[in-house]
């Protein structure tokens, strides 16, 4: 990719874009005014049509989601070419109240160049051919024509198709792409996500919960987080009752799952705008219900819902950090960019189940960097270390074998990176952490590393990757803490740390 900073001049003043390049410091940027609309320097940025943005005669731009985090806007825009989506033609403007732009990241690595837009294969034979990679379908979702312009490789046509049902490895929700040209398959995206890994709980104890009371009937329903209740698997119904009282502390029993459940997703709420300043899960005060009963050991996200399976004892593994780690993969769905790719997006979801459990500080759930060991899923412990990857099987270093890797197992770096950057090689109160490169790292505390991921995340695009993640968190660590270059140095020790290399062109402080 191509990455050369540029300075263009717009009707709001002088700002600086550039394509996975910091842009900082008086000579990139000046300010206009302290009440200068964010926004509407982002949206100059994009309606200049920089060199950055690998903008062709077709292409046109649509503001889609916007992000306020410490300060600093974030404004995701999607791409379309001759009036079709751009997979892959995404890109981020970050921009602050002093009228600078900080950064802009771009997933596109190429102008799309000239480009039929007339299908060779019929809509009806793309339905076929993505149903064929299920075992059964139980549904097929809109199908539509876009472009696809992944990263190196030249733009084509394709049919996008969403189709519901069972794969050779469970309940599936399949994005298929499929070439408009050749009938071929470009690429397949799961949308299932797993992690295989007042109230009784049987996990958290007896909690205090947020329920909706509706004439004399109570319900396991937020009153105040849109599409957030908790409902029996089996009829998608929420639960409900007379006295507000809610689970018995038998695991077994699915209400009680629910009390589990549905407290940690309140809790993660509260943390996510105490720590964030993020509103709701979805980040526009929402969410997606969570529904017990899955006959699986197994959780899962999917885009619309959160399924809870059970541990080999019969019993609902609603615990902080497996509904923690669930929830978070919306969180990532609901920011730019998507659901997290190359191998980062179990490691990112972790960091939300880490983030989730600190927080909600419950005694019954220690906070402890584990993945699922209260759960105990099929008998032998937690299903990750983050501390020690290795403990589970899976690689503590990065290398270039980690992307390819299965999901879970990828996590492995990622999940080491962010317990350094939080606690240090040392712990600092949890395990100690060695190093891939035998170096000390001195950790931020959980509260500053999961900010600094955040922020990271809304500097993704949908050609996310392990690299790229080291250039947003640097990134990230400078837009935050701008007077200091301490937690930008240990964010890239972190990184050294596990082996992931220096990227070309990355921030320096």
């Amino acid at each position: 990719m191509v990455r050369t900073p540029l300075s263009i001049a717009v009707a709001v003043g002088t700002v600086a874009a550039s394509a996975l390049v910091g842009v900082s410091g008086p000579a990139a940027a000046q300010p206009i005014s302290p009440s200068v609309d964010a926004v509407a320097v982002a949206d100059a940025v994009v309606a200049a049509r920089p060199a950055a943005l690998r903008a062709g005669a077709y292409d046109a731009f649509q503001r889609k989601q916007v992000y306020n985090s410490q300060g600093l806007t974030y404004a995701a825009y999607d791409r379309t070419y001759k009036g079709l989506s751009v997979k892959g033609g995404d890109l981020v403007v970050v921009t602050d109240t002093a009228g600078a732009t900080r950064y802009t990241s771009v997933a596109q690595s190429s102008p799309i160049g000239e480009l039929s837009t007339t299908p060779a294969v019929s809509q009806s034979a793309a339905i076929a051919t993505a149903k064929k990679q299920f075992k059964t379908v139980t549904g097929v979702e809109a199908t539509q024509l876009i472009v696809v312009a992944a990263e190196g490789q030249a733009a084509k046509l394709a049919y996008e198709t969403t189709v519901n049902g069972t794969s050779a490895e469970g309940v599936s929700r399949l994005t298929v792409d499929v070439d408009a040209a050749t009938g071929a398959v470009l690429s397949t995206h799961e949308n299932v996500t797993e992690a295989t890994g007042t109230g009784t709980g049987w996990i958290n104890g007896s909690v205090s919960l947020n329920t909706t009371l509706s004439g004399s009937t109570y319900s396991l329903k937020d009153p105040s987080t849109t599409n957030l209740s908790c409902q029996d698997a089996a009829t998608n119904t929420v639960f409900s009752g007379t006295d507000n009282a809610w689970g018995n502390g038998v695991g077994t029993s699915k209400e009680t799952g629910c009390v589990d459940a549905l407290y940690v997703a309140q809790k993660q709420k509260a943390m996510l705008s105490a720590w964030l300043g993020r509103n709701g899960q979805n980040g526009s005060g929402g969410a997606w219900p969570i529904r017990v009963g899955l006959n699986d050991q197994n959780a899962y996200y999917d885009g619309t819902q959160i399924q809870i399976g059970k541990n080999t004892a019969g019993k609902w593994i609603s615990s902080l950090d497996v509904v923690g780690h669930e929830l978070g993969h919306g969180i990532d769905d609901k920011t730019p960019g998507g659901i997290s790719k190359g191998g980062t997006q179990e490691f990112v979801a972790d960091t939300i189940g880490a983030a989730t459990e600190a927080y909600a500080a419950n005694a019954n759930d220690p906070f402890d960097y584990q993945v699922g060991e209260e759960v105990n899923l099929v008998g032998s412990g937690p299903i990750r270390y983050m501390y020690n990857p290795s403990l589970a099987g899976d690689s503590n270093c990065y290398s270039s074998s980690t992307p390819g890797s299965e999901v879970h197992a990828a996590a492995g770096p990622g999940n080491h990176w962010f317990y350094l950057l939080a606690q240090g090689s040392s712990g600092n109160g949890q395990p100690a952490s060695s190093t891939c490169n035998g170096t000390t790292v001195t950790g931020l505390g959980i509260q500053v590393a999961t900010k600094i991921m955040y922020n990271a995340m809304l500097l993704k695009t949908s050609s996310s990757s392990y690299a790229k993640y080291r250039v947003w968190t640097l990134q990230a660590a400078k837009n935050l803490y701008p007077g200091s270059c301490t937690n930008f140095n240990t964010v890239k020790a972190a990184w050294n740390a596990v082996s992931l290399p220096a990227q070309s062109g990355e921030p320096t402080c």
